[in-house]
């Protein structure tokens, strides 16, 4: 049996606060970095941005990435990886789903409960 979603205990990690309207993402940390399980159901731009060392894999929809002066349109089964200090922008498509790890073990904070 296959699923295009995360699986509840997925959804139970705390929710990362991500600073882009429709990307959410939930976070597995520790002292080597931080795993974070993204979707997005919406249209996504994420402007240009550096950050630590970086690794990804699309597991549903797609996702443009831009960095070392290069633009890779991402689908499902696509692996990536930023080195750290790269610049970089992403859109993203609807029904988009990745598991990213990164290097910083403090990347995103935990979305505070309202």
């Amino acid at each position: 049996m296959t699923t295009h979603e995360f699986p509840a205990f997925v959804h139970a990690l705390p929710e990362a606060d991500i600073p882009y309207k429709g990307l959410k993402g939930w976070l597995l940390a520790g002292e080597n970095g931080q795993v974070l399980y993204a979707e997005s159901d919406t249209e996504v731009l994420i402007p240009e941005h550096s950050h630590g060392e970086q690794w990804g894999v699309v597991i549903r929809g797609r996702i443009e990435l831009t960095f070392q002066d290069r633009t890779r349109m991402l689908t499902r089964g696509d692996m990536y990886h930023i080195p750290s200090g790269a610049t970089q922008r992403a859109h993203i498509f609807p029904g988009f789903r990745a598991i990213e790890h990164y290097a910083e073990r403090n990347r995103y904070q935990v979305k505070k409960k309202r």
